[in-house]
């Protein structure tokens, strides 16, 4: 690669620091997808023939083969993805020896990240959606079942519960939007670019990048405006890994509410046995490992955007080798990301409702207190005196040792005279939840508005 400079071979230590080539080979199909680009483009400009072009070409397609069937062979000694493919193809295609013509390993591998960019991100965004129809499954076959909301992890409000897995799947269309960033920001080419400087052989960057599929939505082509930064940018890596991280963390708190769920304190589902595993030692256990790998996976997902955070913050222009390090963090981001939302969409494909114990929780009277200030403030009593009241009314039911709803008009009269024989009215649940019309409340039309939103979204 760059003998003619050094009079000796790096040592074999040096090669087992400095290779990349141990996880670096799952580029392979984005290197070859990039070099059949490159060679087409160097044909096209004049700077190799069409037959050279073609052998080249045809060479790449064994390759890929090789490495799909598991028959390549790879070498440490050779350090990375681009150079086992070139050597490879040099040794049985003479005409591979010009393929490297004006394009720098840190052009091919920026190039290689971006498709795989693409592709994964794409591919988290599918994942996404699948997760997203489960959720919707079990909403639609739960939609009358009422929950507490919380706030502090103490019972604040009714919800049904499909109001909150859909407050879920608003995690989920943002991140969707996130990956979808990803792929526009990655759908830009940076071969040309070179080692730095571009070069002084006229290629057409125009033309490899509509080659490569580095368009806009008109098919024109997108093409990186300056070599060093080109080379030097890693925006979009780190953009992909806030994205899986973001991912995560909304996994991780749905993780968390479904083991609280699945308590015998709350009770309020059933995980599939499926994802969930017993102990060793007590044989009554049903343990949710896989809502708990979910909170985490999402630990280790904010560990590599850290990693690649702090591994570009110091660097000078352009590239350094320790952008090398780049590839594990974004790999297994990907990675993780999307068995998790497998994992999610599993979990969700076997989760049981328990309506008994849903609405056994949610009959608590408590939970309608804030309605019982409205109804005051519908008497024209000021908010903050309703408030105040209410909390009174409460206190006394707690001493009194009976539920809100049980006190005599007497005793609610004697925190507020505003309280008429009408009051318990305002326990009555299925009212209660009607009331809540507006957009974005709980309510049974706006559910029905959600629920045909996110059946078409999600489609």
């Amino acid at each position: 690669m760059w003998g003619g400079r050094f009079s000796e071979n790096p040592s074999a230590l040096m090669l087992k620091f400095s290779e990349s080539v141990t996880f670096d080979r799952r580029l392979a199909p984005f290197d070859i997808q990039g070099s059949k680009a490159h060679a087409a483009m160097l044909a096209h400009v004049g700077l190799i023939s069409k037959r050279e072009h073609d052998a080249i070409c045809a060479g790449l397609e064994v390759i890929g083969r090789e490495i799909d069937a598991g028959r390549f062979r790879w070498e440490t000694r050779l350090e990375d993805v681009h150079m086992n493919i070139e050597q490879a193809l040099t040794k049985r295609v003479p005409a591979a020896a010009k393929l490297h013509t004006a394009r720098s390993r840190n052009d091919q591998v920026a190039t290689d990240m971006r498709l795989f960019l693409k592709q994964a991100a794409g591919s988290l965004q599918t994942k996404l959606r699948a997760a997203g129809r489960a959720l919707l499954a079990v909403a639609g076959a739960n939609r009358d079942v009422l929950v507490p909301g919380y706030t502090h992890l103490q019972r604040a409000q009714p919800v049904f519960l499909a109001h909150h897995l859909f407050a879920w799947l608003e995690m989920l269309d943002r991140d969707h939007g996130r990956f979808a960033a990803v792929v526009d920001h990655a759908n830009w080419c940076p071969l040309g670019a070179g080692a730095v400087a571009g070069t002084t052989l006229p290629i057409d960057r125009e033309f490899t990048a509509k080659a490569l599929g580095f368009v806009d939505a008109r098919g024109r082509p997108r093409v990186t405006q300056n070599s060093m930064d080109a080379v030097a940018d890693r925006d979009v890596f780190i953009e992909f890994a806030s994205a899986c991280a973001l991912a995560g963390v909304h996994l991780s708190r749905i993780a968390e509410d479904l083991i609280l769920w699945s308590s015998a304190e709350f009770g309020f589902v059933s995980l599939p046995d499926a994802f969930c595993t017993g102990s060793s030692l007590m044989p009554q256990k049903k343990n949710p490992d896989a809502c708990e790998l979910l909170r985490g996976k999402a630990a280790r997902l904010q560990g590599n955007l850290h990693t690649l955070l702090a591994l570009v913050k110091g660097l000078p222009l352009t590239y350094n080798r320790d952008l090398q390090e780049d590839k594990p963090p974004v790999f297994d981001s990907f990675d993780q990301t999307a068995l998790g939302l497998d994992v999610l969409a599993g979990v969700l494909a076997g989760l049981r409702v328990d309506a008994r114990r849903c609405a056994a929780a949610v009959a608590d009277p408590a939970l309608l207190a804030t309605d019982l200030a409205d109804y005051l403030v519908r008497k024209g009593v000021p908010f903050r005196e309703a408030h105040h009241a209410v909390g009174a009314a409460v206190r006394l039911a707690e001493n009194e040792a009976v539920p809100l709803d049980r006190l005599t008009l007497g005793r609610i009269r004697s925190v507020h005279r505003a309280f008429d024989p009408d009051w318990t009215g305002v326990f009555n649940l299925r009212r209660a939840m009607a009331r809540r019309a507006g957009t974005g409340m709980p309510g049974p039309a706006q559910l029905r508005r959600q629920f045909a939103r996110w059946h078409k979204l999600l489609a």
